[in-house]
């Protein structure tokens, strides 16, 4: 007996504000959730998992809902303010949540993220809200970081952009060499910090856990 079936969800069974299309969308995923549990061996009738298809197809509509927030650059642009002096402005320890695309496992940790303005700051959140944008979706660490980067650098056109990610992996710990300690770094950087090693130095001497 199927169970998922979109003429018998009610309208909280779906995301506030979703669309004819989205939840279209979220009830075909949760039919294939519900093939996927019969294939492990389990049944998708029993209690414990009558609403599991759908409870899972609106978490993975909620963790990729990076592929539908547009131009991550766009988050900055309207948050935009003259500024003169500063060095360097730095946001660190954002946190974040990601998948890995090639496991859909979760990865998470944080990021810190550092620009030298040529005119113009943004507002410290729309930083916050650009990882979020860049991490929810099926992603690798390392073009994460690249993709933060260039971001910043599309919306403020700053002097220099930075940007270093610490994350824990699922599917190094949970599967395959289940490693629980193992943790990965990646950062990225263009303009100034590309060519003056002590900013660098400066950016990872200010992030640096104390």
């Amino acid at each position: 007996m199927k169970v998922t079936d979109i003429n018998s969800y009610q309208d909280d069974d779906f995301p506030e504000g979703a669309t004819l299309a989205d939840r279209e969308a979220i009830s075909e995923i949760a039919s294939h959730y519900e093939a996927i549990l019969r294939l492990i061996g389990d049944d998708p009738s029993r209690e414990g998992l009558l609403k599991t298809p759908l409870r899972a197809a609106r978490a993975i509509w909620y963790a990729t809902s990076g592929n539908r927030s547009g131009d991550a650059a766009d988050l900055m642009r309207k948050a935009l303010f003259s500024h003169e002096g500063s060095r360097m402005v730095v946001v660190r320890d954002i946190e974040f949540y990601s998948l890995c695309e090639h496991h859909i496992l979760p990865f998470f940790g944080t990021v810190s993220v550092g620009y030298i303005p040529d005119g113009r700051i943004v507002g410290l959140s729309k930083l916050a809200r650009v990882v979020n944008a860049v991490a929810r979706k099926l992603q690798v660490q390392e073009r994460l970081t690249a993709e933060i980067c260039k971001a910043v650098e599309d919306a403020l056109h700053p002097l220099g952009v930075i940007a270093s990610c610490r994350a824990s992996h699922l599917c190094m710990q949970m599967r395959g060499v289940e490693k629980q300690l193992a943790s990965t770094v990646t950062t990225h950087y263009t303009g100034l910090f590309e060519t003056d090693p002590a900013l660098r130095e400066e950016f990872y001497r200010m992030t640096a856990n104390q």
